[in-house]
């Protein structure tokens, strides 16, 4: 088994502990190398107690620090700055290097009741999407009815469906036992969906602080007595300050005693207490107000270390300390195996663990956020770095996304431009580009050479020798004959020139391989839980059956490159044979044309947009195909449909559309938008240095 699993609830005081221990120790008996993740913690991850219990117990491989996302304050800052997104970036790029290391990773979602209120209450889910990772919700059934617990999975089952996130079970913690014997038929009946719902019954003494936490939490200092015996819960805290006599009819088993230091009287009657068989236990003694026993009363404690209980003192008044002990929370410790235990046989009971088992190893997500796409192609652009050039050195989008590009070691750069101008203008942006090349076409040794070269490729075009020296000069000519020559891996402009700018040097200097009929384009289009292909909705207007065919083909191949499992729909107005009329003909004939040059390929059409995207509406109209509702590759019968629906798509749902992509190009050179923003140039660049990697491979088998 490979992969990973969430455990995030929506709800304080949930005790997802329990779940994640219970799912740790049923999965570390069938996987070797098993992870633990936490998104977000309070200090520096050292202190978290999840970590540490989890790290402990089952001898997680990955070191502290890569073991959680991002500090609650860090996240708070960004918040603060605007700068949400970067810290879902930030968890997704963490999440995935811990991944990387494991055979599964189990990731562990923040504490609600810990986190800053300008956090949305649904984080915990919205992260689980990001990560695109199934998910266990966990339930907090204290005190509440069984209409309560019904009604709040519901509202978390709705959540998840928002966002799209996968749920794989949905655990109710802490449920009033009566509830968990009498109306556990009655709540799973209450939901439609096949996700198995387990009742855990409320065990209080898993909430129960012990001695150990107590004493830590109030700063105690030891007086007397065994230290062996700080692991015992505290059931509850009580103040003696009464006379001795009054103060032993309200002592109960497992009570925390606080009274003032200088009470002999009830330090002796609680000594008496632990000797006699006929009253209850205490679990320990906290004298408060900074005074001390006398020193024959110290005498006295320290020759009944055997017979008597822990004995600390503090200088806090008897108030304070009352109010401060009875705030700690109870939590599971790696160093309290009989409280493990106790969860681990709670968990064990009642829960159904081998289907569990099974569910969790054949559930696989298909989400793909855009943060989890961006990741996958940074890391992909790293593994054989590639050099981009960026013609556009007076924009000020393109210093900036140089900087990320730089920063984040995803590609070498080369920016055109005229030195002094790009340095200053980096200078007053406060961006460091110290380490990218500049280079002005204008003034740069390699015009003679670049300009020779032109005018041997084009002369039969008719173009001059003076011509070309004059071309070469521009610098979308400069950074494509950087690429043709090998000086460069590849090119993305746009920024501030045209598509048509962009790509005509491209068709006339780097040109297709003989196979390829036609250059086309693709956009990724990134929704929120899905990156989808379009193509083509930038280059060729009308294109025939051939060309629609080409353009299928070059954007599967586009998506397989990237990830993307390509199940093509050629789309039209009308979907399988219910449509008439040239249009639809058309489209019907280029798929007949991929069946026969890619066989295994998954492809349909026509189909109208609808069936080809969602399942519902595709058994109504489609229910034979293997590419109805399961779409991947949209193919728009011509540019006008192409680039309007791109664009209404992007606007009205907010995805993000990378690209025009192109392809079919011997080396690869990309279009911009003139409205693109920093994070669209830099995942270009990325996506470019990918189709750099491949291109580069080809040659070479060739070679």
């Amino acid at each position: 088994m490979t992969g990973s699993i969430y455990i995030g609830s929506l709800e304080q005081g949930s005790g997802k502990l329990v779940v994640t221990l219970g799912i740790m120790e049923l999965l570390s008996r069938h996987i070797d190398r098993i992870g633990f993740f936490r998104p977000v913690v309070h200090g520096d991850g050292t202190t978290d107690n999840d970590i540490n219990l989890i790290k402990k117990r089952y001898n997680v491989p990955l070191p502290i620090e890569q073991m959680h996302g991002i500090t609650h304050k860090e996240a708070r800052a960004l918040l603060a700055s605007g700068q949400e997104q970067r810290i879902y970036r930030t968890i997704v790029s963490k999440y995935n290097q811990a991944l990387e290391q494991c055979d599964f990773l189990l990731c562990e979602g923040p504490n609600i009741s810990t986190l800053s209120e300008a956090f949305d209450y649904d984080i915990s889910i919205r992260i689980a999407r990001e990560l695109g990772t199934p998910a266990i919700y966990v339930s907090n059934g204290l005190d509440h009815s069984v209409d309560e617990i019904i009604r709040n999975i519901q509202v978390a089952e709705n959540t998840f469906e928002q966002h799209r996130a996968s749920l794989v079970a949905v655990f109710v913690n802490r449920v009033v036992p009566e509830i968990v014997v009498n109306e556990k038929e009655k709540i799973c009946n209450a939901f439609k969906g096949s996700v198995p719902i387990s009742l855990l019954p409320n065990m209080p003494s898993l909430s129960m602080p012990t001695m150990d936490q107590i004493i830590a939490a109030i700063q105690a200092t030891y007086l007397s007595g065994p230290k062996n015996r700080l692991l015992r819960d505290v059931r509850d805290i009580k103040v003696a300050a009464m006379s001795s006599n009054n103060y032993l009819e309200f002592l109960e088993k497992d009570d925390l005693i606080i009274t003032p230091g200088d009470r002999p009287d009830i330090i002796l009657a609680t000594l008496a207490a632990i000797i006699s068989k006929t009253y209850p236990s205490p679990v320990g003694l906290i004298l408060s107000g900074n005074f001390l026993p006398s020193s024959s009363m110290m005498r006295l404690l320290e020759g009944l270390d055997d017979l008597a209980l822990p004995i600390y003192s503090v200088k806090t008044d008897t108030y304070r300390t009352a109010m401060q002990a009875g705030s700690v929370p109870g939590v599971l410790q790696a160093k309290n195996e009989q409280k493990i235990a106790k969860a681990l046989g709670l968990f064990e009971t009642h829960t159904d663990s081998k289907d569990l088992r099974q569910r969790i190893a054949v559930t696989k997500s298909n989400i793909i956020s855009p943060l989890m796409f961006e990741y996958a192609l940074f890391e992909r652009a790293r593994q054989v770095k590639q050099h981009i050039v960026l013609p556009e050195g007076s924009d000020d989008r393109i210093l900036r996304a140089a900087e990320i590009l730089r920063l984040r070691d995803v590609v070498d750069l080369t920016i055109l431009g005229d030195q002094d101008q790009v340095h200053n203008r980096a200078t007053q942006l406060g961006l460091r580009l110290q380490d990218v090349n500049v280079i002005d076409p204008q003034t740069s040794p390699l015009r003679d050479e670049f300009a020779c070269k032109l005018y041997e490729l084009r002369k039969d075009k008719g173009m001059t020798a003076e011509y070309a020296y004059d071309r070469i000069a521009d610098v979308s000519y400069f950074g494509t004959m950087m690429v043709y020559l090998d000086k460069a891996d590849g090119m993305v402009s746009g920024a501030a020139h045209t598509t048509q700018h962009t790509i005509r040097p491209a068709f006339q200097i780097i040109r297709t391989p003989p196979d390829v009929l036609l250059v086309s384009s693709v956009f990724f289009m990134c929704m929120d839980t899905r990156v989808l292909v379009y193509g083509d909705c930038a280059v060729n207007p009308n294109p025939d059956s051939e060309e629609l065919a080409e353009i299928a083909i070059s954007s599967a191949d586009t998506a397989a490159m990237f990830g993307i499992e390509p199940m093509v729909a050629m789309l039209s107005y009308s979907s399988g044979k219910s449509g008439q009329g040239e249009d639809v003909d058309m489209v019907r004939k280029a798929v007949d044309i991929v069946h026969q040059r890619r066989p295994g390929l998954p492809i349909d059409g026509p189909i109208q947009y609808d069936a080809a995207i969602d399942a519902t509406v595709a058994s109504k109209k489609m229910p034979d195909s293997q590419v109805a509702g399961k779409a991947t590759v949209f193919i728009f019968p011509d540019l006008n449909t192409g680039n309007n629906t791109y664009k209404a798509v992007q606007r009205s749902s907010g995805a993000v559309a990378i690209g025009p992509i192109l392809q079919g190009l011997n080396k690869p050179v990309n279009d911009l938008s003139r409205g693109c923003l920093v994070p669209d140039i830099v995942n270009t660049v990325a996506i470019t240095a990918i189709q750099a990697q491949a291109s580069n491979r080809k040659h070479k088998s060739l070679q």
